[in-house]
């Protein structure tokens, strides 16, 4: 397997792991000594991504993220998904989140992201996703 289908694995590995409810384990498994956090709204390092997640998943309990594309290149993982939080509400379609993972020595290091709600209506038929 190649560094980069290996990088890939453990990204979808640790975001899966970690917002079907198990951070602590993601972190465990998939986090490098330092954790670089770009999104302005969260803090740098394991505690802040624990908190977040529990967080997330107290206020939205039934909270489903559904990756739909993985590309890689380099040290860099890149998931476009689909963050549900209400599955089921026709009135909260959830979010679609482009994620990009710096990875060192097969550990995630750094982290950016892209989030937008996913709208009612769309003015044509492609979907998000």
């Amino acid at each position: 397997m190649s560094d980069i289908e290996r990088n890939k694995q453990i990204v979808v590995d640790y975001y899966r792991t970690a917002f079907a409810g198990d951070p602590e384990r993601a972190i465990a498994d998939h986090f490098g000594p330092v954790y670089v956090q770009h999104n302005p709204d969260a803090a740098d390092g394991p505690e802040a991504f624990i908190g977040f997640v529990r967080w997330l998943r107290g206020a939205y309990p039934e909270l489903r993220l559904d990756i739909k594309r993985v590309i890689a290149e380099g040290d860099m993982v890149v998931t476009h998904s689909h963050l549900d939080l209400e599955p089921g509400n026709p009135d909260n379609p959830g979010q679609a989140l482009a994620d990009y993972f710096r990875l060192e020595d097969g550990k995630v290091v750094e982290h950016w992201d892209v989030i937008q709600a996913v709208p009612a209506k769309s003015a044509n038929a492609n979907g998000m996703f």
